[in-house]
């Protein structure tokens, strides 16, 4: 028997095989039917779209759920812009809180403040009334914590990365996140693993990759989010960030073995492996991998049949991944290498040479042009970490499209936001007009991209017998060949602040159930 039909007519679609299509005819979960409202065959429901666009849903290729719900609805510093303030931010938090309780918080960024002294352990002590407080930064590769988180983590002392000030990177950092997201019980996890799912869903997103693995969450935690991948929320799809363990991946329910499987660090903390010193600190940050454990791991996820991949943002750790993949190509052959899809997440301080080592080893750059728009050009993080030439060079997204890399855009949630059209908008101005892509094709790598980053090339499209995963957008600006205006008519007001306002979502559809629907919680 098959389920109910439902014709979407009136609209505008975002249909290059058919640019006249005003209608769609849903089906078992596939479009049955694309055309003219005139034309439209009878159905067992019809939604009249009164004028809306319609495109393929969103997939968003990188996000940390359960630090994306507890972020949206715990505490979240990305918005204070001093010590005082935060300190502030976690006093009102903690009160009421019991004793025994761990303040978790994100989102600091002390690049944006104009006294960026930061405050110490004991200082956070005072403001929890004496809790265990841990503070991670925007980049999630360091965090502020509490004398009593320090005090319950003793063997963070002898680690890399360790500050008595209790600003933790590195290693260090890793143990006391581990004791500190322990803290958050099951039921804890999965009301913020869905608040963070529905609230994709209320974007237009309808898939969403994420980034798990030994020193980012648990296995608990993992397979719980992937158990509930679209039950009436957005499909996940999990890489398990385990060195040569492409076989607990397989077993975990994992698509692949890679995502934060960390190569180094991040430019916020300065732990991001570059082949030039920071223009701000000392030294170049820190490669967690070489060579051989990189061919060891393709080679370890081509006998599980498995796709592979690295965190890896500085130039110094993508050469390091990169010889690792011409290592694995002598064992395996170049085919096979390319044949898997291997992913790097993030590929932010590239040149010429690595990119095009990423289109010989057919390798997907997952990428979010977010980064850029909050920390590229001139005065902002990128210029004081590494000056501001090789600030402009960095995530040149533009430069790997222009040359058939094959991109996947998404957000780090909570490193920056779920917003995918801001994410499109940025990668179309880029602070470097040479990184600068089509609204076009930003939206194709934020949307078939992901999909074709899984595996699923047929995704991602409205088209007659393809799913039907599609969004319902209103377009405060209008439309311009089947997608909207994102972008100011007058040229001085383009650019990362560009003020037009962006589309808002009227519904989700993944597969042809409704998944979000605007004015129902």
């Amino acid at each position: 028997m098959t389920n109910p039909s439902t014709l979407y007519c009136g609209g505008v679609l975002h249909c290059p095989a058919e640019p006249s299509a005003t209608a769609l005819l849903v089906r078992d979960g596939r479009i049955a039917w694309l055309g003219g409202d005139a034309d439209a065959p009878a159905a067992d429901r019809v939604v009249e779209l009164d004028g809306a666009l319609v495109t393929p849903a969103f997939v968003d290729a990188h996000v940390h759920a359960t630090d994306t719900g507890l972020v949206l609805s715990g505490l979240d510093l990305s918005s204070v812009r001093s010590s005082g303030e935060l300190l502030a931010s976690v006093s009102a938090f903690a009160a009421g809180r019991p004793g025994d309780a761990v303040v978790l918080g994100h989102g600091w960024d002390e690049s944006t403040w104009v006294d960026p002294r930061l405050p110490g352990a004991v200082e956070l002590d005072r403001a929890a009334g004496g809790r265990r407080v841990y503070l991670s930064q925007a980049s999630i590769h360091s965090a502020l914590v509490s004398q009593a988180l320090l005090a319950a983590c003793p063997e963070a002392a002898g680690v890399p990365g360790f500050d008595a000030s209790g600003w933790l990177r590195r290693d260090a950092h890793h143990v006391v996140r581990v004791a500190a997201q322990g803290s958050v019980g099951r039921a804890q996890r999965v009301a913020a693993q869905r608040v963070a799912l529905a609230h994709a869903a209320s974007l237009g997103i309808a898939a969403v990759h994420e980034c798990g693995g030994p020193q980012i969450s648990d296995e608990e935690d993992f397979t719980g989010l992937l158990a509930l991948s679209g039950a009436g929320l957005p499909e996940v799809y999990g890489y398990w960030g385990e060195l040569s363990g492409a076989a607990r991946a397989r077993e975990l329910g994992a698509v692949g073995a890679g995502g934060d499987l960390f190569a180094d660090g991040a430019l916020g903390s300065r732990t991001a492996h570059v082949s030039r010193d920071y223009v701000d600190g000392e030294g170049c940050g820190h490669g967690y991998l070489n060579a051989v454990q990189v061919r060891d791991h393709l080679v370890d996820c081509a006998a599980h049949g498995m796709q592979g991949g690295f965190h890896a943002i500085g130039d110094a750790a993508i050469s390091t991944v990169l010889a690792g993949f011409a290592a694995a190509a002598a064992v395996l052959g170049t085919d096979r290498v390319r044949a898997a899809r291997h992913r790097v997440e993030h590929a932010e301080i590239m040149s010429k040479r690595l990119i095009a080592g990423f289109v010989e080893y057919g390798v997907v750059a997952s990428m979010q042009p977010a980064f850029d728009r909050l920390w590229g050009g001139a005065g902002r993080m990128y210029e004081s970490r590494l000056g501001l030439a090789r600030s402009l060079e960095s995530n040149p997204m533009g430069a790997m499209h222009g040359v058939g890399v094959a991109l996947a855009f998404g957000s780090d949630s909570p490193v920056t936001p779920l917003d995918p059209w801001g994410s499109v908008r940025a990668a179309a101005a880029h602070h470097s007009a040479a990184q600068r892509m089509s609204v076009r094709a930003a939206f194709a790598a934020h949307t078939r991209g992901g999909w074709r980053a899984v595996h699923l090339d047929n995704e991602g499209v409205l088209a007659l017998g393809a799913p039907a995963t599609f969004a319902v957008w209103d377009t405060p600006v209008g439309v311009e060949r089947g997608l909207p205006v994102l972008q100011a008519d007058d040229p001085e007001l383009r650019g990362p602040a560009d003020p037009t306002p962006l589309p808002v979502c009227r519904r989700t559809v993944l597969r042809g159930e409704v998944i979000y629907e605007e004015g129902i919680s």
